[in-house]
């Protein structure tokens, strides 16, 4: 009675096993359809376009610079 247990045991972890690595073969292909000559991305805009910084790229420029600065351990150690 004992062996038919452990038998049936084995051949459900068997069983499970063999379903959990199927899953894996359900997978579909990931294939890119490219038209040519078109630029499917992101649509590529200045970095000072927008809201935060007004249109300005000046603004902007300032704003990198205090960033650049703060940045700076020399500057923060002296």
């Amino acid at each position: 009675m004992k062996r038919r247990a452990f038998f049936g045991s084995v051949a459900a972890v068997a069983a499970g096993a063999a379903v959990v690595g199927l899953v894996g073969c359900g997978e579909r292909p990931q294939v890119i359809e490219y038209k040519q000559g078109k630029y499917q991305g992101k649509p590529y805009s200045e970095p000072w376009k927008g809201k935060q910084w007004n249109d300005s790229k000046q603004d902007w420029n300032v704003a990198v610079d205090t960033r650049a600065q703060n940045q700076n351990e020399y500057k923060r150690i002296k």
